[in-house]
């Protein structure tokens, strides 16, 4: 059943909250768009959850400490119902009492992964950009596109042949395995520790290592992530995502889409025709030819989008060093998405508050 979600104007005793967090942080900005968002999403959680049954960890207080531990860069969920235990600041914007228990870190777990089930990811990301303030910050013809590898939670000895055969690792802890010599790709190999986990490399000269790759789209005007997805790191997978992520922008109107020159490939550029959008590539024409010519470089919008796209590698940066997703504590590639998704929310809700003082 799902549990309510109770709030008191004070933590307990004398306590009050609103005199004890200070009157400019960030988090009093946040707090009412993280609210109203989960407002939104109510109708969502009453189709995930039960009607009859003992109370779970209401939603909204757990999306709250999942924000709070991408915000803070909490390196783990046993960590954060640490820092709930003994954090008023923390309590305050979860919305627990001073005297309520913190939750054992296996239920809060458990309870994570059942919001799964309704992709509330993606729909809080939807939600937090359906608030009126914000919507009057976004554009809805000028966007960029971009991918990045997520290093998997998963040891290269635990890539292994798929028909079984291969040495395992030496006995121990952490067992010597001997490399040298042995060819492995992603046909004839897979990770036993997450199978969804692809091996890949950046560029030549680079190491491989077992990857997700993490895709997001950003409007230009306040360069905001407008979506994310996850897929499993292949050479096509930053085009297709692409290809997805823009079909799936309400209204067919022309739109214009900044992108590096990992892009300028006739099948995308065409996809890209074909949904109304004008492809603003990185023009890739060393020992090759360009999909794309004068008759979209001669344009002043074109070194516009080229300029701004490379603010999408400021929202990679955050949610992967701030966001803790550089290198993924979950495995397979749902949970994976899921929780780049909802780091991509919480990089958007980090910078509302500037962008909304500023638009005030």
């Amino acid at each position: 059943m799902r549990g309510r979600d109770y709030q008191r104007g004070h933590l307990g005793g004398y306590v009050n909250p609103e005199a004890m967090v200070p009157p400019d942080h960030p988090l009093r900005t946040i707090r009412p768009l993280v609210n109203a968002a989960l407002v939104r999403l109510s109708p969502d959680f009453d189709e995930i959850y039960a009607l009859t049954g003992r109370p779970s960890i209401p939603p909204e207080q757990l999306l709250r400490a999942l924000l709070l531990q991408a915000f803070f860069t909490v390196r783990s969920e046993r960590q954060l119902m640490e820092q709930l235990r003994y954090n008023i600041l923390f309590r305050w914007f979860v919305g627990l009492s001073i005297a309520a228990p913190v939750w054992d870190v296996t239920v809060f777990t458990k309870n994570r992964n059942r919001l799964l089930e309704g992709d509330i990811a993606h729909g809080f990301l939807r939600a937090v950009l359906a608030d009126p303030q914000v919507k009057r910050l976004l554009s809805n013809e000028h966007f960029s596109v971009d991918g990045t590898l997520i290093e998997a939670w998963a040891s290269m000895k635990s890539f292994r042949p798929k028909d079984g055969g291969g040495e395992p690792p030496g006995p121990g802890r952490n067992g010597e395995r001997d490399f040298h010599g042995e060819a492995r790709s992603n046909e004839t190999h897979a990770s036993t520790t997450d199978p969804d986990a692809r091996l890949y490399k950046k560029a030549k000269g680079q190491a491989a290592k077992l990857c997700h790759m993490g895709h997001v789209v950003i409007e230009n005007r306040s360069c905001l992530v407008i979506e994310a997805t996850t897929t499993c790191a292949t050479g096509t997978a930053e085009r297709e995502a692409a290809v997805a992520m823009i079909e799936a922008i309400s209204g067919r109107h022309r739109i214009t889409v900044g992108a590096d020159k990992a892009y300028d490939t006739i099948d995308f550029v065409a996809d890209m025709r074909d949904l109304e959008a004008t492809p603003h590539v990185t023009q890739n024409d060393k020992a090759r030819r360009s999909a794309i010519d004068g008759r979209t470089t001669r344009h002043a919008g074109y070194q516009i989008s080229q300029c701004v796209r490379k603010r999408i590698e400021e929202a990679f940066g955050w949610i992967k060093t701030i966001g803790g997703q550089r290198k993924t504590r979950y495995r397979g590639t749902p949970r994976v998405g899921w929780m780049f998704t909802l780091a991509a929310a919480a990089y958007d809700l980090i910078r509302l508050p500037k962008l909304l003082g500023a638009a005030a």
